[in-house]
């Protein structure tokens, strides 16, 4: 079996394997970085809680038998022969996974004209290490958070980042010189939960937040900093911190594997239309959010039918697209939101009010997950 990707469906796909067929199934685990991060401590970074190396889990660290990890950069792949080439050699597989992503990289900064001359993206490692040696030296002005297309990676993201900065502000002595406007392409921060989208909206109007609804930013102007939004207006800015368009890998599109811009796949299974070849996570069109813990569920569901169907047992229960996302709200405060996207006739979404319990919880999160992953 070969796993392309190395995040949350990757890694919860290969652990499960690892635990129930380790000694039968050869897993070959492959990714063009060398460590894991999860999304969330990017902001932990960005505003200088953790040092950059303390968010990073090495994939020479897992400990799972059966499985090898392969460092690499995939060139391409064959769905109808299940082969992928990378940059050190060639792979074929009885069961191919595709666990990819959505992409950001530079072409797609350059998808939001004057992004790279005076923003910021923040949800890569590397951007959010820079942000964190930008905003010391912001003392005054406009700053935006804004989101330049949809789909994007965890919604609740944008929120987060301009109520961690005008915590940021605030403790230094700045928020008072300084106006700060999110700006995303819905009507609230988190449409399947208005309860959640409340709090968001609350927690904005208290500490002075702008919230711009239903807008997208289309460009930024070089020459003057100026945010231009979708409909033409814009707005002054002097700090942006930027969500980047996002778009199914290269190497996936020219693969034949995605239409319409991501891979479709059976939303109960993960399978694709390419025999033995399955797709999960952020590089999908499954119908749920682009954030980790509905990628961990849907190679949990993978998992499970692949151990059923060598054992000749009963398929998986459908992937339900479930998860639960948790929120900042600053001042050591975390909210979560608990998400049901697949199995009801609508996305509906239970809110847990912030608290010092729940941010607790979300470190147990991460700490479970990385021994589960890791085996360490």
């Amino acid at each position: 079996m070969v796993v392309l990707g190395a995040g949350f469906g990757g890694l919860e796909l290969t652990a499960r394997l690892s635990a129930e067929l380790g000694h039968s199934v050869g897993i070959t685990l492959i990714d063009k970085s060398d460590s894991f991060v999860f999304g969330f401590s990017k902001l932990d970074v960005m505003f200088g809680k953790k040092q950059p190396d303390a968010v990073r889990n090495f994939y020479r660290d897992i400990r799972k038998t059966g499985v090898r990890f392969r460092c690499e950069t995939i060139v391409s792949i064959d769905p109808v022969e299940r082969r992928t080439v990378t940059d050190q050699g060639t792979y074929e597989a009885d069961v191919l996974v595709v666990a990819l992503g959505a992409d950001y990289a530079d072409y797609d900064l350059a998808a939001t004209p004057g992004l790279q001359e005076v923003g910021h993206e923040f949800y890569s490692v590397e951007g959010a290490e820079r942000v964190r040696n930008v905003i010391p030296s912001f003392e005054a002005g406009h700053a935006v958070v804004g989101v330049a297309g949809a789909p994007f990676k965890c919604p609740p993201a944008p929120s987060e980042a301009a109520i961690l900065l005008d915590e940021y502000l605030t403790q230094r002595d700045r928020r008072s010189a300084v106006d700060i406007s999110v700006v995303i392409p819905f009507g609230v921060p988190v449409p399947p939960s208005p309860a959640t989208s409340e709090a968001l909206l609350a927690t904005f109007a208290e500490r002075g937040i702008r919230f711009l609804a239903n807008r997208r930013v289309a460009a930024l102007d070089p020459s003057t900093g100026a945010v231009v939004l979708d409909d033409g207006s814009e707005l002054p800015c002097d700090l942006f911190l930027g969500i980047p368009v996002h778009r199914v890998p290269a190497v996936v599109e020219a693969s034949g594997l995605a239409v319409d811009g991501w891979v479709p796949v059976d939303p109960t299974n993960l399978t694709t239309r390419f025999r033995n070849v399955y797709s999960i996570g952020d590089v999908t069109s499954v119908g749920t959010p682009k954030a980790g813990v509905f990628a961990e569920g849907a190679g949990r569901v993978v998992a499970e039918n692949l151990i059923a169907s060598l054992a000749a047992g009963e398929p998986a229960a459908p992937y339900d697209g479930r998860g639960s996302c948790y929120i900042e709200f600053g001042h050591e405060l975390v909210g979560r939101v608990d998400v049901d996207f697949l199995t009801g006739p609508s996305a509906t979404g239970i809110f847990a009010e912030p608290s010092e319990e729940l941010a607790a919880e979300k470190e147990a999160f991460g700490a479970t997950r990385t021994e589960r992953w890791f085996g360490v």
